[in-house]
């Protein structure tokens, strides 16, 4: 209600990462989210957000991102560009990637690593501009969302 950030997670996302940090021309980030997985702890705004007024979940059940292009931002920082799919709405945006972790081999002999990547997008650019004027003057919805993921990569040894 731009008083107050409220934070939301999608539950459902599947993808994949080719990462070779020496080689970032074969650096590859595509993801797919469900977006009817979408949760804020409040179910009201859960089904609202949902409904043709926000995400239309019936007509686009799917988020998805694909990079386009990873450059260095720094020692284990990166500029992810790509696609980003909201609402049939694609548009290009960046992910600014911190804290890759170093590899390490987990008890299974699995390869894992962690990251976290954040952006911001302006809700309307996709299409999502449904708004309410409030009494007190200005809207329910902040026109801004802040888009956090922390993910972790798992890969067989060689």
């Amino acid at each position: 209600m731009m008083i107050s950030n409220v934070k939301g997670e999608f539950s459902h996302i599947t993808g994949s990462v080719e990462f070779d940090p020496a080689n970032l021309a074969v650096c590859r980030v595509e993801a797919t989210i469900d977006a009817s997985t979408v949760s804020t702890r409040e179910p009201d705004r859960d089904r609202h957000l949902k409904s043709r007024d926000f995400f239309d979940v019936n007509r686009y059940p799917t988020i998805t991102f694909r990079s386009t292009k990873v450059v260095s931002a720094g020692k284990d920082r990166y500029e992810v560009a790509g696609d980003l799919t909201i609402h049939g709405v694609t548009r290009s945006v960046t992910l600014h990637v911190e804290a890759v972790t170093p590899e390490i081999k987990d008890p299974d002999g699995m390869l894992r690593r962690g990251a976290s990547a954040t952006t911001r997008i302006e809700r309307k650019d996709f299409g999502l501009t449904w708004n309410a004027v409030l009494e007190s003057g200005g809207f329910v919805v902040g026109e801004d969302v802040d888009v956090t993921i922390d993910v972790e990569l798992v890969r067989k040894a060689e």
